[in-house]
């Protein structure tokens, strides 16, 4: 509460009309006043030496604050941040993330701004940047020896990168582009175009082989581990293996054996034994790789359960976004538009647990784990589908992620322009 001589003096300062005070600005100095009123003519002179004139407003953020973030490595603003590692080198949306297989030491993400960057794990440093691309990249990879890198964007563009001394060697225009994978044994690059088309490249020499596919988008794609064949899904449902050395279909998969929509995502297990498919029409289907056969086909309780949607209602619904097989045990994991996660055992071809997470999820189940993603990491034990822990860190959707091969540590990319090392655990250790 203010005193007599306090409100005294306060009358008779000149009106506060006369003073530009800006909320923005700061105290930069106290100054002791001796006790006692100060006299009015004291206070005018000293209000006259000081410069309320507005400062320029430096480029920054929304309050007008410069921020100097390190180079590529910041912490959250907004909410707990339980990553270890935050690049944000990007300045839109980042739709795609990769490891190099070798040392599990560098990641290369490409995203919405038309830029792709290599860079450490360990500290979020930037190795350098894959120059170029005139559209969204939206894939990207290193060869199976880490010496090389490949970006892809929608335009079809693309360009590898020799990672020792980040120079580009090789480059193809190719057409809208679907999916990009590296061969898992050789300096070959596979990609699937919206023409159909699964191209195959010999890198850096371009020698060039093309898999015709029917008129319709290759829009997922994944070279078997045997390093021989490759399995492609198709817009239309089909499904198609390739022999990579003769350029010529082992099996066609159509009409009841294929799917009812698009293929959306497609995996296989270890030993290449197994490939299981998933598409808009809500199935994920488990097809021998030695016969083509179709040997199960899996589908969430939830949408059986929904008789009052008719057929082409419930296929819009929902869909199978993402697949993937456990590596130590035979369960197979499927996570659902609609926010189902799925986990079925491939033994007994029977669900063995099935939870709701949230609207749209993407997921990969790691040795005895699952991990599940929707802008949060969820680390679920496969075994008892029970929930063991979660990751927080990113402010908006995630968009792509990738996981170690000691399953330590899980790189996410996100709407919010970042992407993330999270550094889990797995329920066995």
């Amino acid at each position: 509460m203010e005193s007599e001589s306090e409100s005294g003096a306060a009358a008779d300062t000149p009106p506060l009309e006369t003073l530009s005070f800006h909320g923005d600005e700061e105290i930069i100095e106290v100054v002791e006043l001796d006790p006692g009123p100060p006299d009015p003519d004291d206070l005018a002179q000293e209000m006259e030496d000081v410069d309320f004139e507005e400062e320029e407003e430096e480029e920054g953020n929304e309050e007008g604050w410069v921020v100097e973030p390190q180079e590529g490595v910041v912490g959250s603003m907004e909410g707990p941040d339980d990553s270890e590692v935050t690049f944000a080198l990007h300045s839109a949306s980042v739709f795609c993330v990769s490891l190099d297989p070798k040392t599990n030491t560098l990641a290369v993400t490409g995203g919405e701004d038309d830029k792709a960057f290599v860079w450490r794990l360990s500290d979020g440093e930037l190795l350098f940047e894959c120059a170029g691309h005139k559209d969204s990249v939206t894939c990207a990879g290193f060869s199976h020896d880490s010496t090389l890198v490949a970006t892809g964007d929608m335009s079809g563009l693309l360009k590898v990168w020799q990672v020792d001394t980040k120079e580009e060697i090789w480059s193809f225009e190719a057409g809208d582009l679907e999916w990009m994978e590296w061969h898992p044994r050789a300096p070959v690059l596979l990609a699937g175009t919206a023409d159909g088309n699964t191209w195959m490249w010999k890198v850096p020499n371009g020698d060039c082989k093309t898999f015709q596919g029917p008129n319709c988008p290759a829009t997922c794609g994944r070279v078997l581990p045997d390093g021989k064949r490759a399995v492609v899904g198709y817009e239309d449902g089909t499904i198609r293996i390739w022999d990579l050395k003769q350029g010529s279909p082992i099996h066609v998969l159509k009409g009841t054996e294929g799917h009812q929509g698009p293929l959306t995502c497609v995996a296989t297990n270890q030993d290449g034994s197994l490939i299981l498919t998933g598409s808009v029409d809500c199935q994920a289907k488990l097809v021998s790789a030695t016969t083509g056969k179709v040997v199960g086909v899996f589908r969430p309780e939830t949408v059986a359960s929904q008789p009052s949607l008719g057929e082409g209602e419930e296929s819009e619904s929902n869909s199978v976004e993402s697949l993937g097989f456990c590596s130590v045990m035979p369960l197979a994991a499927v996570g659902y538009l609609d926010g189902t996660l799925a986990i079925y055992d491939l033994a007994t071809q029977t669900l063995r647990h099935q939870c709701h997470i949230c609207p749209s999820i993407w997921l990969l189940p790691g040795p005895c784990s699952g991990i599940v993603l929707d802008g949060i990491v969820r680390l679920w034990d496969a075994r008892t589908g029970r929930l063991l822990t979660d990751y927080r860190g990113h402010t908006a959707e995630i968009l792509d992620f990738a996981l170690s091969k000691d399953a330590s540590l899980v790189v996410t990319t996100s709407g919010d322009h970042k992407a993330k090392v999270f550094c889990v655990q797995r329920p066995d250790r």
